[in-house]
């Protein structure tokens, strides 16, 4: 950090508070538009009853942004569309910049297919800071079936683009990244994707796993939805039990449906019963029937591409942010605890990534409908009064009390709380819903 960004946070009275309790948003993440110029089947826009429009966010709107942009950290400028698409993305970034304190940055994730030499020369005379293309695979066969209407040659230009315009402009600092969904058909190229992209000139990636959309998508998830902690607990357990003679894949067909139970029954049903009261004694959440149906195999070589994958970051110098193999028993929120505040196109204002737009998705087995939660629009209020509104500033804080179950590793599920059309409450009595995103559970990551 530079001795001016240094003295601008020494003169900042609020510095010491959490960046969500502070009266300005620290990051913000801007959607340029919806439209885009692919149709990839991992996007939300291809998810049923999203009722997404397309539409361009307004230069009168951004400036509405302008009172939060002054102490601003970062400025994210995507969302749901391609921002290469937008014709005053350039304005936007310059506008950034100006008026952005130092030390801060601007930046985007892109698929990439609009950068030439002439738009990339553009993006860097207008001071961006970060870019993050999108490569799923290095094989063209998959790219085409991951990215529809992409090819894998698209994005070698796009980054040879970047390179040869940070040469020409030789006083940027535009970092070059990317970004790489996970699913089982790529699993196996992500190590190659790394090593590749380090070469073209590459310095951060990326890793993220893939959100289904369509139920057609849910065999190509490559995590565990069990947390780490629960695998553990119960492995150990399920040694214990074989130790002693005891099965316990049939403990819910006996505990449920018999009454009557041998006294072999009854001793397995009780060992089951002790496991479940340790776990709830270390506030660890077990799906029994998610356990028993664990693909070992798919972990085994999930956390083997992970070891891979860090020899090459090691070796090629990347910054690699690779996400959880499982959900994370302890959850955090880095939109929320960060200070971040997101804007549609449209001048909506939203709390995080997961309540920017309205979705349907499948995880743990189940349909889950997702809506979206507005804090108000900047037509009618200035970004600052509703960043500091009670309402949203309650929001807030209940997010940062972490304190919420683990819904997608309780036996309940699917209960009524979590998975009906209109969240009210979790059966903590928490009314924000976090106890079943995504990314509080650290399977989901983007630029940020």
């Amino acid at each position: 950090m530079n001795n001016t960004a240094l003295q601008t946070k020494i003169n900042d009275p609020e510095i010491s508070l959490l960046p969500a309790l502070r009266s300005y948003p620290s990051r913000l993440f801007v959607e340029t538009t919806t439209r885009c110029n692919m149709k990839c089947h991992m996007c939300v826009k291809q998810s049923m009853g999203s009722g997404l429009e397309d539409g361009d966010l307004t230069f009168e709107t951004f400036e509405a942004l302008e009172p939060s942009l002054s102490k601003a950290e970062a400025l994210v400028l995507n969302g749901i569309g391609e921002p290469l698409l937008h014709p005053d993305l350039e304005a936007f970034i310059r506008r950034g910049k100006e008026l952005m304190p130092p030390g801060s940055w601007v930046g985007f994730q892109s698929n990439g297919l609009l950068l030439d030499e002439t738009r990339a020369s553009s993006l860097v005379r207008a001071g961006l800071d970060r870019i993050c293309l999108s490569l799923d695979a290095i094989c063209p066969d998959t790219f085409r079936k991951i990215r529809e209407g992409g090819e894998v040659k698209d994005l070698e230009q796009a980054f040879i683009a970047l390179n040869t315009a940070r040469k020409r402009h030789p006083e940027n600092n535009l970092q070059v990244g990317v970004e790489f969904v996970l699913m089982r058909d790529n699993i196996h190229q992500l190590p190659d994707v790394l090593r590749w992209t380090a070469s073209l000139g590459v310095s951060f990636a990326i890793v993220s796993h893939l959100l289904p959309y369509d139920s057609s998508h849910v065999s190509q998830i490559a995590y565990d939805y069990n947390t780490q902690e629960a695998v553990e607990l119960y492995t150990t357990w399920r040694k214990k039990g074989e130790e002693q003679g005891i099965d316990i894949s049939d403990f819910f067909h006996i505990y449920h449906c018999k009454y009557l139970r041998t006294a072999e029954e009854q001793r397995m049903v009780d060992f089951v019963l002790e496991m479940i009261a340790q776990a709830r004694a270390r506030d660890i959440f077990l799906h029994l029937e998610n356990l028993t149906k664990r693909d070992v195999a798919m972990a085994d070589e999930l956390a083997e591409t992970f070891d891979r994958a860090r020899i090459v970051a090691e070796e090629t110098g990347l910054d690699l942010r690779l996400p959880g193999a499982a959900p994370k028993n302890e959850r955090k929120c880095d939109f929320i605890d960060n200070g971040g505040v997101f804007v549609s196109w449209d001048g909506e204002i939203h709390p995080c990534y997961f309540l920017w737009h309205k979705f349907q998705c499948h995880f743990s087995g189940r349909k889950k409908y997702v809506n979206k939660k507005v804090f108000g629009n900047l037509r009618d209020k200035g970004i600052l009064e509703i960043w500091n509104d009670p309402g949203y500033r309650a929001f807030r804080e209940e997010v940062l009390k972490h304190e919420y179950p683990f819904c997608s590793n309780c036996n309940l599920l699917p209960c009524e709380y979590i998975y009906c059309e209109e969240f009210e409450q979790d059966c903590y009595t928490n009314t924000v819903p976090c106890g079943d995103c995504f990314w509080c559970m650290g399977l989901f990551q983007c630029l940020s």
